[in-house]
Parts: C-alpha cells; sequence; structure tokens
C-alpha cells in the first residue's frame, strides 16, 4: 500500500470518533485511521487478522524450512524423556502434562521413589482434555491452590489471564458439589480455612481499577452466593489491583491484604481482632512468606528505620511471627540477606524448617540454605554445579526437601533433590540433549552504551564462526520490570537454529533484574531510553567484533521485549535485517487505555501526564514508523485472547506498516493468551514460523535458493 492508500485511509475516516469511558481523552479516526483494531473480536477486525493470518501462513508455510522446523520442534516439545518438573505435594510429586495424546494436558502424581526410576508410574488426578470435552469448553489450565484434599481449580477460556475457579477434591478426583465456584474474571483467592475464602474479583460495576483488575476483597463462606459475600477491605480505582494473603506456621494464622498501589508498590493491611492494621513497610516491599518462625520480607529500595537499623534495597528482612503478629508495628526487623552492588536475590521458598534462596552474582547463580537459630540466620551453601543457572524448582512444606534445576545454554537441564536436614544431594533428571553442542562456545562480553555504561550479554556462536560478520544471529532482550535474563537450556531453538551454524545472544539490559533494584530503577519511566540504548549499544558490539553484520543480524522479544524490538527497529532500522516482535506493546501513547496497560505506568510513565507523554513520545514505536524510512520487514505475532498486552498494539503496527508500503508478516493466534499459543501444537507452530522467517531473512539461501 502506497502512501496516497495511506491519505486516503486517513480522509474517508476522519468524522469516525473512538469512544473511551468518561474521564480519558478521546481520539479520533484522523488522529489514528486503525482505531478500529482496537475492538477485540470486531468482525472488521477479525476479518482483517484472518486475511493477515492467511497471507503469512501462505508464504512462510510454502518455505521449503518450514515443515522441517515444524516437525523438529514438535519433536522437542513433545518429547515423552524430556523432565517432568514437579511440585512436592501431601501426598507425593505432582505435575502438570502435555504431550500428542493429551494436547490440554493432565494434572497428575506420583511418588519420589516412582519418579527416580526412568519410567515413572503416574495416577491421574484431572484430565483437561476429557473436561474440555465434556463441558465443550475451550479450558486451558492455569494451576490451583490447595488446602488439604480441597483445591480451587483454575480454568481458562482459551488461556485468557481471566480465569474461572471451581472447588476441586484432589483425593476424590472430582469437582466438589455445592463447592466454590467463582465466574470468569481476573481475581485471586486464598483459603482462610475449609469453608471460608478471600476472594479479589469483579464484584460488579466500581470494583475494578483502571486497568481492570480487583481492588475491593471479600469473605466469601461456603455454599454462600456472591452477592452475599461480606466486604473486609476496598482500596482505589486508580490502584493496580489488591489480593488476599494468608501467612500461617503451627497454629499462628494471620490474614491481610496486600494492596498494589502500582506495579512496584504496595501498601498491606493486615485484619487484626481490633480491626485493620496498615503495616510500617516501605512501599517498595513484599512480604513473601513464613520462615523458620519469621515472616520474610523483601525489599525493593532503601529502607531506613527512625532511630533504627537501615537496610539496602535487594535485602531479605525478617521479623519474629509471635512478635509480629502481637504487634506489627513495634516489631524489629533482622537482616537475613544483603546484596552488595553486583548482586540479586533471585528466587525464594521455605520449607518445613529452612529458607531457601537462590542469589545472583554477577549473572551466576547460586542456592543456599538458611535456618533461623539462637538470634541469627546460619547459611548453608547448596553444592550444585557451578557457572549454570542454578533456580528453585519445588519446595515442601510438610518436610525439608526441596528440588533445583540447573542449566546453561549448551548443558541440557538437570534436576536436583536435596534434603536439607541430612544434607543429602541428589541428581534426579537430566533432560535429553536435543542438538549438537560440541560445535558451539558461549562467551560473555560487554558492550559499552550511550552513556558509557558498560552492558554486559551472552554471546552463544559456532566455535568455527569467522568473524567476517558473516554468522546470521538472533539477538534477545527484555529490560523491563526488573526480570532478569539468565542462561538457560533452550531445546528447541538449539535445534532449529544454533544447529544449522547461527549465533544467539542475550543482552542484560538496564530496566531488568540482574543487578537488582538499582539496574532496574537505571531503565524506568524516564530513563526507559537507556534500556533501548544497551540494545542498540549491544547490536553495534556484534557487528563492531563482526560477529555478525547488518544484512545477518535479526532481534526477537516479546511483550516489554516486543516493545524493545519496536524501538530498536525505528531508532536504529539499518542495523537489523529481522525483527520478531511477539505480543508486543507498541502504541504507548495509548497503552493506558489498552488490555491491562494502566497497571505499567509505573514502569513507562502516563502519557495522560504532559512531562511523562514527552518521554514515551521520544520513543513509542507506532508514532516512529513514518514515511520515507525503510524498516527491517518484521514479523509480528500475538493473540486474540490475549487480555493482558492488547492484540491492538501488534495489529495497528502491522496495518500502519502496510500503509506505508512496507513489508511485514502478521500472525494472530485465536487462542493463547499472552503466550500466544495454548497447547504444544501452536507453540510447535510458532516456532516454525519465527524460525523460518528468520532463516529466510538471515541465513544464506539453499541450493536451489528460497521461494
Amino acid at each position: 500500500m502506497k502512501k496516497s492508500l495511506l491519505r486516503a485511509a486517513l480522509l474517508s475516516m476522519m468524522c469516525f470518533t473512538f469512544a473511551l469511558p468518561d474521564g480519558q481523552s478521546r481520539a479520533t479516526q484522523a488522529d489514528d485511521p486503525f482505531l478500529w483494531l482496537e475492538e477485540v473480536e470486531g468482525p472488521r477486525a477479525l476479518a482483517w487478522a484472518q486475511a493477515e493470518n492467511e497471507k503469512t501462513l501462505g508464504s512462510l508455510q510454502s518455505d521449503p524450512r518450514y515443515d522441517r522446523i515444524y516437525q523438529d520442534a514438535l519433536t522437542v516439545l513433545q518429547a515423552k524423556d524430556r523432565i517432568p518438573y514437579v511440585s512436592l505435594g501431601r501426598q507425593g510429586l505432582e505435575n502438570f502434562w502435555q504431550d500428542e495424546n493429551h494436547v490440554r494436558g493432565i494434572w497428575r502424581r506420583t511418588t519420589l521413589e516412582s519418579y527416580r526410576g526412568q519410567d515413572p508410574q503416574w495416577e491421574t488426578i484431572l484430565d483437561i482434555d476429557a473436561l474440555a470435552v465434556a463441558e465443550k469448553k475451550n479450558w486451558v489450565y492455569k494451576g490451583s491452590s490447595c488446602l488439604g484434599r480441597r483445591c480451587l481449580v483454575k480454568l481458562s477460556d482459551g488461556g485468557k489471564d481471566a480465569v474461572s475457579i471451581r472447588e476441586f477434591d484432589r483425593d476424590a478426583k472430582s469437582f466438589v458439589t455445592g463447592g466454590f465456584e467463582l465466574p470468569e474474571g481476573k481475581q485471586s483467592v486464598r483459603w482462610l480455612d475449609r469453608d471460608t475464602v478471600l476472594v479479589a474479583r469483579d464484584w460488579g460495576e466500581g470494583t475494578t481499577t483502571e486497568a481492570g483488575y480487583p481492588f475491593v476483597l471479600k469473605e466469601l463462606k461456603r455454599a454462600q452466593p456472591l452477592d452475599q459475600a461480606r466486604e473486609v477491605f476496598r482500596g482505589q480505582r486508580t490502584d493496580f489491583s489488591a489480593a488476599p494473603f494468608v501467612l500461617s506456621e503451627q497454629r499462628i494464622h494471620v490474614t491481610g491484604v496486600a494492596r498494589r498501589i502500582n506495579a512496584f508498590e504496595r501498601q498491606y493491611v493486615l485484619f487484626g481482632p481490633a480491626g485493620p492494621i496498615e503495616l510500617d513497610l516501605p512501599k517498595k516491599a513484599s512480604i513473601v512468606g513464613i520462615a523458620s518462625g519469621r515472616v520474610l520480607v523483601k525489599l525493593d529500595e532503601d529502607w531506613i528505620r527512625p532511630g533504627d537499623t537501615s537496610f539496602k534495597a535487594g535485602s531479605m528482612i525478617s521479623y519474629d511471627l509471635a512478635e509480629w503478629k502481637q504487634d506489627p508495628l513495634r516489631a524489629k526487623p533482622s537482616v537475613v540477606f544483603q546484596p552488595n552492588c553486583r548482586q540479586a536475590l533471585r528466587g525464594f521458598g521455605r520449607t518445613r524448617n529452612f529458607l531457601v534462596l537462590t542469589i545472583l552474582d554477577n549473572v551466576q547463580s547460586k542456592a543456599f540454605v538458611y535456618r533461623y537459630d539462637q538470634g541469627k540466620w546460619h547459611t548453608t551453601p547448596v553444592p550444585l554445579p557451578e557457572n549454570a543457572s542454578v533456580s528453585l524448582s519445588a519446595v515442601s512444606g510438610q518436610a525439608d526437601e526441596m528440588m533445583f534445576t540447573v542449566s546453561d545454554y549448551l548443558t541440557p537441564t538437570s534436576l536436583w533433590y536435596f534434603d536439607a536436614k541430612s544434607k543429602r544431594l541428589e541428581l534426579l533428571k537430566t533432560a535429553p540433549a536435543t542438538f549438537d553442542a560440541s560445535k558451539h562456545v558461549v562467551e560473555r562480553l560487554e558492550a559499552t552504551s550511550r552513556d558509557g555504561t558498560r552492558i554486559p550479554y551472552f554471546l552463544v556462536r559456532p566455535r568455527s564462526a569467522r568473524f567476517d560478520g558473516s554468522t546470521p544471529t538472533l539477538l534477545y532482550g527484555y529490560g523491563g520490570f526488573q526480570v532478569p535474563l539468565l542462561p538457560s537450556y533452550e531445546e528447541a531453538l538449539g535445534r532449529v537454529w544454533l544447529e544449522q551454524g547461527n549465533a544467539y545472544v542475550v543482552a542484560n539490559l538496564r530496566g531488568g533484574g540482574e543487578f537488582g533494584p538499582a539496574w532496574h530503577r537505571a531503565g524506568q519511566q524516564a530513563m526507559k531510553q537507556s534500556t533501548w540504548d544497551d540494545f542498540i549499544a549491544v547490536a553495534d558490539d556484534l557487528i563492531r567484533r563482526k560477529v555478525t553484520s547488518p544484512r545477518r543480524l535479526g532481534v526477537i522479544g516479546g511483550s516489554q521485549g516486543g516493545l524493545l524490538v519496536g524501538t530498536a527497529i525505528t531508532q536504529r532500522p539499518e542495523l537489523f535485517n529481522a525483527a520478531i516482535i511477539g505480543v508486543p506493546l507498541f502504541d504507548m501513547l495509548r497503552f493506558t487505555q489498552l488490555g491491562a496497560g494502566a497497571s505499567w505506568i509505573a514502569e513507562y510513565g502516563d502519557p495522560a501526564i504532559p512531562e511523562q507523554r514527552e518521554w514515551i513520545e521520544d520513543y513509542s514505536p507506532y508514532q516512529k514508523l513514518v514515511p520515507g524510512k525503510a524498516y527491517p520487514e518484521p514479523f509480528i505475532f500475538t493473540s486474540t485472547k490475549d487480555d493482558r498486552v492488547h492484540p491492538a498494539h501488534g495489529r495497528k503496527a502491522a496495518a500502519k506498516l502496510a500503509a506505508l508500503g512496507q513489508p511485514y508478516f502478521y500472525f494472530e493466534n485465536i487462542d493463547g493468551g499472552h503466550r500466544a499459543a495454548a497447547n504444544l501444537v501452536e507453540h510447535a507452530r510458532q516456532l516454525a514460523l519465527v524460525y523460518t522467517y528468520a532463516s529466510r531473512r538471515l541465513c544464506p539461501e539453499p541450493p536451489g535458493g528460497a521461494p
């Protein structure tokens, strides 16, 4: 489509006005000719998406590489010998499993003794495929919350964040007649006792935030109608959300609410016998549980208590539970863990008697077990393999058992069992190798960003790379919400991309969580351009080192990472020849009015505030798509059922590229929610489309030439 068609679209739709909720600014079709694509299931928008899908599938699925990539990806995803990751439940080890015979999946359990073998004997608890057929529903399993044998099972229509919740008896393997049942919504629920739950959900008009999350918490009794539930807390409509929390150890029980003011700030309120008590905690703090009789709090900002101790951002502190319950405002905290400038607390969990932490030290992972005794915490390292990424996989609340995954880019993931009481460490499972990693090496390198900050990144490249700019390379990043990117064995990527002689790069950008809260703040709100600068600096560094060249370099990211890729190709389009943009944010001047966007103002700023709109407008990729510029032909994909990041971001990006006469690919999966794939078959198709596109754009043509 040429520029004249864009002008025609503008002129033909100038009289149309897009209605928004009261109190929000109105945008017209003259401002944006593609507002109609914001109607998620509007007939015109769905017809457009279907036509785009047909074009993309017709082109990429006819590529001679597609079938091989799809079959390789599906084989890896459905492999019978992949690790079945488990939780440590009251009656053994529980797992959710999908394969070619269980497309939607089964919830099942086994014993530790059986799990140690090569062919564990599984007992099915709930078959989601059978349930979907019986109820004629498009169910996607979203997990459960259990109290003894009773569980609150979350079921999503097509993979949305909004779920229906139903009470299930995992011993009887059936839904409870007359049990708790909550209709679809974005909601959270916690057990108080066998017959009582705390629920935050949409209770009717005026009970959800601007982002669509609940801010009203109620107590619901068994068999009680929803409209008779007793309100126990009400936040504000401008909040992110509210969620119940319940802490219990032995006979001490504490209940309350976590009011999320925004994505990073919280207010905690306890429900005491004399009424609610607002806790004296910094806003950037999270109550994360109980261990060794102490309440655990993670700090994401420095905290100086008047006349008391000071604590650094990124620390974990603790309070005596009994003292805290009796008088939470006078209880005194003590340090569990305090990071240095290159450390970050990654994960945590608790067993019957121990606290477990995983720590990042210069993006290297280690695990430690803590026990509180005689007034202080005692630390024991878990002797897991070094120079790898360590994650806490499962913990037992009934015993002192735990499991860890250990992984890096070229070594198949392993699963380890550790008994903290006996200090026995055991290798339980090792994932099969899905590609020949002997031909690749991993390097830890650094680029220099525009302001001089050194940005670390991982390069996975062929040993035989010639450093003449000829290696096809995919650069991946995220850089937001304090989320770290760590080494991991990517089975499908290794099979369909690395094994073809290509390279893969992961950038540790400001805005992420690799070095704790300060690293996040350095790429947040007014500083967000630093994230984009870091990503571009890594691309420049790869080209400078002649690892690759603009002809062979592509960028890939999803969600916040999709926004990252959008900024990369609009700010420095000449650096790249491919761009994979998954479930992206893209129109940042309207992100607060799309999906759950209003909940991310703390990360990006608010375009309704002139000063903040100015810094957002400086990078918003949708507005930066302009005539007269050549962009690397992108592949954009999203999901109709994504109720977190609205599909209009990706839709409008594609439509504007079309209006500018720029080439692109667009694919919109109906199901899958923010994952854009609801099952392994859909995931394999997504991978095949992505890597067929990447191969076509970045790799030398196969014999005979590509179509």
